[in-house]
């Protein structure tokens, strides 16, 4: 007997619907849910342990995948079974933890897991918008303590109509791609990418955005009053002693405040909090320090976090003495690597990456493959975090999702300036040498210079900043803090990075903690961001103006030729014998791809060397020459036989063509060596097919003149 179902169906507005259904699968976790659009099915499962684990944080895992069988296809490689997760689907799961993690109690730490699954993929769907939907959906059918329902959309504009949850195919024309997620009250999180839009352009979109993600929100509320909304689980809290937090607030407040003011650097600053610490944790006895050592910790951790923030509000200054909207001294520096194809160095303040691109042919493109979307990335950028970059060691267990999503970011903000006839597959790698505050803005600056070094020609240099935010909803104080501090980071209200060129942005990312952000005060921390990045914009273009020329000697220079189909199996050669013998000769890489539309073949050939390449090119204009009828032609005697020679085309060398012997002279030729020989160059004029003999003719009596015997002959014959 299948079980009861509850379901909710939410309108998109123009035809397509969202439904949220529950009760049938996946009964035994606290909460399941299966969110439906078209033919695309996501099951959603939340389970959360009822026994607090010994930690001082919430062990939230948000896991997303995408099942091959969903889309009908067989998993990649030799192992036929999902493996660990791509790029794409860690870039789901950051983007659906980031919204929840904060909105269950801050003294909740039980062991939580969110699993969203793919089950059913439909092209014109993409999945990634409606996970964070299922996730709070499951989460409101569990009695898991949560503050309030959220969801993400995502948002795209075509030609000047935004357009809520775009398909694939709608996004290719889209000048925004955008994933917003909220609360039905409040804004929490911005990430996308745009061409170069305004501010108030992005607020519309966030706007936008809002008001299908309150629709959503309240689905989520009907279907768990429908379903039966649980009581929400007790759990033990962190405890708490209100007497011992004033008095550690009142011993650290003044002496944080007054380190805090004196400006100094994050070595020298960690240093001072931390005797203030460790003064604090030391005035009380040996065993007040075994019963309430968290407790110190924790309130001494808050006492420092307010006073950093009062000065901020009071003041207007920052922990290493700025205004609120001061950039950090920059310096930079391109060449600075010999061997590779282009680097760059980008210094700001305590931040620093060392950025490389590398130029290489469409065999070095990135594949996607994944259920929801195959393609490949002829640009793209890789970030590297070493804990070294923040004078710590640690075990390095592969790539992080953390370096993931900054990578991501980076990409998004520079991809948009790669023109679209670039012959190259660009890989840009930036590696963080030090970290304090946004490595990910300081990636896309360094990535910038990489690129102008290396002599790919980007439309406009892209610079990036990250921005902060910390407010007083009481006093209604507020301070916008541009190029933000690591410390600045987890103290404030709001952190977003903004990239762009001079002429509008081109990413961003956000996460907003403070409830009930006005779009107003958004707008002018936009505003200041732009500001700031012009600032750092200059910095870059005073170090490298545009990109360069030519790229560099050592790097490979690319030349693309397209040739007719027919031609393709020659350069080839049987079992690829004439192009490998080619690259060997040449010292080039030669990649031939086929044109799905046109079918024609798209020859690349990169090499170091330009007599290289330019042999390579001469090889290809001889496989692919086609001789025209009526025209002239340099030709070289390559073989004698009785009834003519053989002679191949001086620009076109490997293509042949018999020059009979009767189109040797006018007059009679006995010999054809009487006429030429080996070696010989002569000129030959080209008739096209002969029609009797179905051969290819040429003559070099066509372009000798006419003996006057012959033209006698003629008169004769005429006159009979």
């Amino acid at each position: 007997m299948i079980p009861k179902t509850f379901k909710e169906v939410i309108d998109l507005g123009d035809g397509r619907e969202i439904s949220i259904e529950t009760g049938k699968l996946a009964k035994q976790a606290h909460g399941s849910v299966v969110v439906q659009s078209g033919k695309c099915m996501l099951l959603c499962t939340l389970v959360s342990n009822y026994k607090q684990s010994d930690v001082d944080f919430l062990p939230l895992t948000v896991d997303y995948r995408e099942k091959f069988a969903a889309a009908g296809r067989y998993p990649g490689g030799f192992f036929k079974r999902e493996a660990r997760p791509s790029d794409g689907e860690v870039l789901t799961m950051r983007l659906v933890d980031r919204v929840l993690r904060p909105l269950f109690p801050k003294d909740y730490h039980a062991e939580t897991q969110i699993m969203i699954q793919l089950m059913s993929h439909d092209e014109d769907v993409m999945p990634d918008a409606m996970a964070g939907l299922a996730a709070s959906a499951a989460i409101q059918l569990s009695d898991a303590p949560f503050e309030c329902p959220i969801s993400e959309v995502r948002v795209g504009r075509v030609n000047g109509e935004l357009i809520i949850n775009p398909t694939r195919a709608q996004l290719e024309n889209s000048d925004i791609d955008m994933m917003i997620g909220a609360s039905a009250d409040s804004v929490m999180m911005v990430e996308g990418e745009m061409d170069e839009i305004s501010e108030e352009e992005m607020t519309e979109a966030i706007k936008f955005a809002h008001e299908h993600i309150k629709k959503q929100c309240e689905a989520q509320v009907k279907l768990a009053e429908a379903f039966g909304k649980k009581e929400t689980r007790e759990y033990d809290g962190e405890r708490e002693d209100e007497t011992l937090q004033q008095k550690i607030h009142e011993m650290a407040y003044d002496k944080v405040y007054a380190v805090a003011k004196a400006g100094s650097s994050k070595k020298e600053r960690s240093t001072a909090f931390g005797e203030i610490k460790e003064e604090i944790t030391n005035s009380f006895s040996e065993e007040e320090r075994e019963d309430f050592g968290d407790l110190i910790s924790k309130y001494y951790s808050k006492a420092e976090k307010a006073a950093v923030r009062d000065l901020t509000l009071n003041e207007g200054l920052r922990l290493d003495g700025r205004k609120t909207d001061e950039i950090r001294p920059i310096w930079c520096e391109v060449d600075y690597l010999p061997s590779t194809h282009g680097s760059s160095i980008f210094t700001r303040g305590e931040t620093q990456a060392l950025a490389t691109a590398t130029l290489g042919t469409s065999r070095e493109a990135n594949q996607i493959d994944m259920p929801s979307f195959e393609g490949e990335e002829t640009f793209y950028l890789h970030y590297n975090f070493p804990p070294f970059s923040t004078g710590e060691a640690r075990p390095i267990r592969g790539t992080s999702r953390r370096e993931i999503g900054h990578g991501n970011l980076a990409q998004r903000a520079l991809k948009g300036m790669i023109p679209e006839d670039c012959p190259y597959t660009v890989r840009v790698v930036s590696e963080i040498l030090e970290s304090n505050g946004s490595s990910s803005m300081a990636t896309v600056c360094a990535g910038t210079m990489a690129l102008m070094d290396a002599g790919v020609k980007i439309k406009k240099p892209v610079s990036g900043i990250a921005m902060g935010l910390i407010s007083d909803a009481d006093s209604g104080k507020y301070a916008v803090l541009s190029d933000i501090l690591g410390d600045e980071d987890h103290l404030g209200d709001m952190d977003f990075k903004v990239t762009g060129t001079e002429d509008g942005i081109t990413a961003c990312q956000m996460d907003i903690k403070v409830k009930g952000l006005s779009y107003e005060i958004l707008i002018k921390a936009l505003k200041q961001a732009r500001e700031g990045r012009l600032h750092i914009l200059g910095k870059l273009t005073e170090t490298i103006e545009a990109p360069r020329e030519e790229v560099k000697g050592h790097a490979p220079k690319m030349i693309t030729r397209r040739i007719a189909n027919e031609f393709i199996g020659a350069l080839i050669g049987p079992g690829g014998k004439v192009i490998q013998e080619l690259q060997k000769e040449t010292g080039t890489e030669i990649v031939i791809n086929e044109d799905p539309v046109t079918e024609e073949g798209i020859v690349e050939i990169l090499g170091t060397d330009q007599e290289g390449i330019d042999k390579v090119m001469a090889k290809i204009d001889s496989i692919t020459f086609k001789p025209e009828k009526g025209s002239v032609y340099e030709v070289k005697v390559i073989k004698i036989l009785d009834f003519g020679a053989v002679v191949e085309y001086v620009d076109a060398p490997g293509n042949e063509v018999l020059l009979h012997i009767s189109e040797l002279a006018w007059e009679r030729t006995n010999n054809v060596t009487d006429v030429v020989n080996m070696g010989d160059v002569i000129d030959v004029k080209y008739f096209g097919v002969d029609p009797k003999t179905r051969k290819e003719k040429v003559s070099r009596k066509a372009l000798l003149p006419r003996p006057p015997r012959e033209d006698k002959k003629r008169e004769n014959n005429n006159e009979k």
